[in-house]
């Protein structure tokens, strides 16, 4: 029995509800009339239900297509401007007890050097990564016990936050570890964490059970209500994904806007991010061997489709995708990238040799941050390095009324612009630095208070003169 309200997965996520909504979509692909009155609806940037969301992605009609497309690139401009986050993902450990069969940490995986930063080698990370110009961080982990256990992750937290290199620092550190315990969570939440970002993989209980056929993953109903968990523990801000080519993706797709419903419904919150990963090769894993995979067009399609549907989360697109496909999705609704990353235990302070493979997933964009956030700045987005609604607090519902509110020029648009100057400062090559400082002269007469461009170009003044982490 579906209900959004339930605390019991197979009651949030539905499988009777999914199959029907799918049915229903199919069903109305071409009802141009139906179609127009949920483009209507989403024009409202008050989101969509899964059901009208899943016809728009089933539509077969291309002018309606187009519109979707065109009202998606509109709701993140209204939303969130033109800015694009950048982070960088920081691997830890790549242990794991489980048996996840489309990711190459999995136990029975004997090829795979198998590697657990210490202390001193994370602070080495951590200083590669703030040379490079990063402030946000989402740390990544296999789960293992003993290797890996909640006491590790808390003391390389920390560890990150304490380092000060040059004008170098990381200011948000967001986790994606596996689910555990509301205490747990509740600890996360102490050491300082952003978002806490856990990936569904499935929603299909039966194809989860599947690809997880041993260790703790395995249970479908504590995997899919973790987000509960960690809500419970106080962690306002998480991070919903589904990896798509596992199963299919309009399943997934309705599976995926239910879950966002029930953070809604119980929480009042809903997911702080939604990334959208597709699978990739690794070590011991062949994509090819799934029959799910979804192409380039499908996939924007997807973007568009979440962003009129969830329109106050933030989107996000990994080095997973290569440059054309995201700069083919960026205009439909993307507000967070990847930029430089690395996916082995270890990698930014010493590139891994291709015969010792500790890699999670091959990367498809391999650029350089710098000429990730010159390329950004070449289609018209600001890239920011901001990490402001964080450490003021403005988390949960508090940043959630701000997004829904529209106030992003009077807030985050000056705070990406002093972050951008700060990389153009600190770490931008002369190509890039010329470009960005142009782009925030043109970008500053966006601001509509006064009195909020004037403290910006003092607290820019400022950041040329040496000093640093200004924010509204």
């Amino acid at each position: 029995m579906y209900n959004p309200q339930s605390l019991r997965a197979d009651e949030f996520i539905d499988h009777s509800e999914v199959l029907d909504t799918l049915s229903y979509a199919t069903e109305h692909a071409r009802d141009a009339e139906l179609i127009d009155s949920i483009i209507a609806k989403a024009a409202q940037k008050k989101g969509l239900t899964h059901r009208e969301a899943s016809v728009l992605l089933a539509c077969e009609l291309p002018e309606k297509v187009e519109q979707v497309y065109r009202l998606a690139n509109q709701i993140k401009h209204d939303f969130y401007g033109n800015r694009i986050v950048m982070f960088a993902p920081l691997y830890l450990s790549n242990h794991c007890i489980n048996s996840c069969v489309y990711c190459p940490y999995h136990s029975q995986n004997k090829n795979i050097a198998r590697k657990k930063l210490s202390q001193e080698e994370v602070a080495r990370e951590v200083i590669a990564l703030q040379d490079m110009g990063h402030k946000r961080l989402a740390l990544e982990a296999g789960e293992h016990p003993t290797m890996n256990p909640i006491e590790y992750i808390l003391e390389c937290i920390k560890t990150i936050y304490s380092i000060k290199h040059k004008n170098g620092a990381i200011r948000r550190v967001n986790v994606n570890i596996a689910a555990t315990t509301v205490e747990e969570y509740v600890m996360l939440k102490d050491a300082g964490i952003g978002t806490y970002i856990l990936f569904q993989e499935t929603y299909h209980k039966q194809s989860y059970e599947k690809l997880h056929p041993a260790g703790p993953k395995h249970d479908y109903a504590w995997h899919t209500e973790a987000m509960d968990r960690a809500m419970q523990g106080g962690i306002d801000d998480v991070g919903l994904g589904v990896l798509f080519g596992l199963e299919g993706y309009r399943y997934e797709f309705a599976a995926l806007l239910m879950h966002a419903e029930h953070l809604e419904a119980v929480h009042g919150v809903g997911p702080h991010t939604i990334s959208v990963p597709r699978i990739r090769r690794a070590d011991d894993i062949n994509p090819d061997v799934f029959d799910n995979g979804i192409s380039d067009d499908t996939f924007a399609r997807i973007c568009a489709c979440i962003r009129v549907s969830v329109p106050y989360t933030g989107m996000i697109v990994s080095t997973r995708e290569s440059k054309a496909v995201r700069e083919k999705v960026l205009p439909l609704g993307i507000s967070q990238i990847s930029g430089g990353s690395r996916t082995s235990v270890g990698g930014y302070y010493e590139p891994e040799p291709e015969e010792d493979n500790s890699a999670q997933f091959d990367v498809s964009d391999r650029r350089t941050l710098d000429e990730v956030v010159r390329w950004l700045m070449e289609q018209g987005h600001v890239p920011s390095f901001c990490t402001a609604c964080y450490r003021e607090g403005r988390t949960g519902d508090r940043f959630m009324s701000l997004c829904k509110s529209q106030q992003i020029l009077n807030c985050c648009h000056p705070n990406a612009l002093l972050t951008l100057k700060e990389y153009l400062q600190d770490y931008a090559s002369p190509q890039t630095r010329q470009m960005g400082l142009a782009m925030i002269e043109q970008e500053l007469k966006k601001i509509p208070s006064d009195k909020v461009r004037n403290k910006a170009v003092e607290y820019l003044a400022a950041i040329e003169s040496g000093q640093r982490d200004f924010r509204f």
